[in-house]
């Protein structure tokens, strides 16, 4: 399945039914009287998060979401039917915006979130609500409001609680498999991760966290070369952020680069808790990975684990280490008790 994360969509609400003007003679009515009845509500175009979905590429063909009209009213004091809403599932982690103006009309993260994108019309009043006692035959009837319809657009951020970011050929993806049921795609060349990946890490039956493979990040990401600056994005979400060194190839300054594109995107994020990564430590000695990673430490001030996700060596000190660190994010937030 191909992973889209933007959309450009036209939405459009019903119009509600006009009222109606009608009269109505009866057998104890001998004078009869007004029965036109009120026109239905125009469909709504609502969005719900389906945790089943991960990409906007249904968007790309459907581009238009058009809602029902409503029922006129009738008479014989009858109202005209409702439309139907449009229900329209999306994935974790959508945001919609109103393209004219920019602003957010919704952020749905949760699974069950809701958000009405575009309020269909409301009905007209028939001429049975015009009647008084000096207007008895009234020929009075209001139309529908029109739906409202706007050019959205859509962006998904993934939903992660822990990111992995470096250079490409760091080695994200084989972390990725190596921690997760994730098979994101794997090859000695750059740039092979073309899409952002997710898998849940279990940490036992009763625990377990998201962690996203972000593409590779270059110098100059934030200004758009590579492909960094399409999937930074999905880097606003994360609660924790796990940088991926290559062991072999410069790891201060590869961390140097990639947190600076980072900083330069979002500096929010530059200051998010991380953790530090040294991966394919089976390419050098055990002594000289230590020394690297101690190193590593002082410049940064982050913890750093030398890990081979190639071998799967040393994986269970940086996933405690994951962990640890989300659920004292997480007791930070707890209010104290009164």
């Amino acid at each position: 399945m191909r992973f889209i994360d933007e959309a450009r969509v036209f939405v459009h609400a019903g119009k509600g039914g006009d009222g109606a003007i009608a009269f109505l003679r009866e057998k104890f009515r001998p004078f009869g009287g007004p029965a036109g009845g009120n026109g239905g509500r125009g469909g709504s175009v609502i969005f719900i998060v389906d945790e089943g979905l991960s990409t906007l590429l249904d968007f790309k063909y459907q581009p238009r979401l058009i809602a029902k009209d409503g029922e006129g009213g009738r008479g014989k004091e009858q109202y005209g039917h409702g439309a139907e809403d449009v229900v329209i599932r999306v994935p974790p982690g959508t945001i919609v915006f109103d393209e004219d103006s920019g602003k957010i009309l919704a952020d749905l993260v949760m699974p069950g979130d809701t958000a009405t994108i575009a309020q269909g019309g409301e009905g007209g009043r028939g001429n049975m609500h015009f009647a008084s006692s000096t207007r008895r035959s009234p020929k009075i009837a209001t139309p529908g409001t029109a739906g409202e319809q706007r050019w959205i657009r859509m962006e998904l951020r993934l939903v992660a609680e822990a990111g992995l970011v470096g250079l490409p050929n760091a080695g994200k993806s084989t972390l990725l498999t190596a921690l997760s049921a994730a098979r994101p795609k794997i090859a000695s060349y750059p740039f092979t991760t073309l899409a952002p990946n997710i898998g849940r890490v279990a940490i036992s039956d009763e625990e377990s966290f998201t962690l996203a493979d972000i593409p590779g990040l270059i110098e100059g990401a934030h200004r758009g070369l590579g492909l960094g600056i399409r999937f930074l994005r999905h880097l606003a979400r994360t609660r924790l952020i796990v940088y991926v060194l290559d062991v072999a190839e410069n790891p201060e300054a590869a961390f140097d680069t990639v947190r600076g594109e980072i900083s330069a995107f979002d500096p929010a994020l530059a200051d998010r808790p991380a953790l530090v990564a040294l991966n394919k430590t089976d390419l050098v000695s055990r002594d000289e990975a230590n020394k690297l990673a101690r190193k590593l430490r002082k410049r940064t001030g982050l913890e750093v684990f030398p890990i081979s996700a190639d071998k799967a060596e040393g994986l269970a000190p940086l996933i405690e280490a994951i962990a640890r660190t989300l659920h004292q994010m997480d007791q930070r937030h707890v209010p104290a008790e009164l």
